[in-house]
């Protein structure tokens, strides 16, 4: 595994500032935002603006491997959400980004169904057939989202259920990948998250990595690996010696750089202790 910090948690910061504490950490990987968060590289970014984010990059001796979009295809118009993926797949190709994760959509997983499943998989299609031989597309395991004062609740989307994740892997290309994110398969339900790779199989193609603490309140307060009470062992036991990135996700804002921190110092000791042990 090749580790590195994700751009959701990174959405308030500048870029330049993410590819200092990314390189601080010792991290070879920061994942690039595209046309999702104010920070990040716009749709109409043109040649030069593309080349001066890949001298940034090149500057700290960060790769830039991993970009990310913000898309739904289970709302509005999947068609012309397509087409917008599909404009971020150009712009991957000019920052010669290897990976571009996206998202099949945070509608609840019941009411995906009849013709709102058959035009998300018609859009998954599309964007994977545009990005045949350009960028491997990675879908990511996420839920739904309901946000409160205090903390989240993730309700099951197409991407947190063994049976739709079979049915997706059925019926869109096979060059489409997943992004396997174990702490939103275990916000959404999934006492042992690591079973999930089981169904995912060899199409996992990229990891986040964090974790959530439950609230009395029943909701959930993101946090950083190894903080809340998901199982890591089996996890990192069943990703062990796969050639694939892995991003630290700490998501609140405010304390990014110390919780990436505590995102990387829990996993490195995880797997310190796993060499250790066998």
């Amino acid at each position: 595994m090749r580790y590195g910090n994700a751009a959701w948690g990174f959405r308030e910061t500048p870029l330049e500032k993410q590819l200092e504490l990314t390189r601080e950490m010792n991290l070879p990987l920061l994942e690039l935002d595209v046309a999702n968060a104010e920070g990040g590289v716009p749709l109409d970014a043109d040649e030069a603006r593309l080349a001066f984010t890949r001298g940034l990059y090149e500057r700290y001796g960060i790769a830039l491997d991993c970009a990310c979009a913000g898309n739904d295809f289970t709302i509005g118009d999947p068609v012309a959400e397509a087409e917008r993926v599909k404009r971020v797949i150009d712009i991957c190709v000019g920052l010669r980004a290897r990976y571009l994760r996206i998202f099949a959509g945070f509608s609840p997983v019941g009411e995906v169904v009849g013709a709102r499943w058959d035009a998300m998989i018609a859009a998954l299609r599309a964007v994977g057939e545009y990005a045949r031989g350009k960028v491997t597309l990675v879908v990511e395991t996420h839920g739904g989202v309901t946000a409160y004062d205090d903390g989240v609740t993730h309700f099951h989307s197409v991407t947190t259920t063994e049976e739709t994740l079979a049915r997706m892997l059925a019926e869109i290309p096979e060059n489409i990948m997943f992004l396997y994110d174990p702490a939103n398969l275990w916000a959404a339900g999934h006492s042992d998250p690591s079973a999930l790779l089981g169904v995912l199989g060899e199409r996992v193609a990229a990891a986040h990595f964090k974790d959530f603490v439950p609230l009395p309140s029943g909701r959930l307060l993101p946090a950083a690996c190894g903080e809340g009470q998901m199982d890591w062992k089996p996890i990192l036991h069943a990703l062990r010696g796969r050639d694939l990135p892995v991003l630290f996700e700490y998501e609140n804002t405010a304390d990014v750089a110390e919780g990436s921190r505590r995102c990387r110092d829990f996993i490195f000791a995880a797997e310190r202790a796993a060499i250790t042990a066998t």
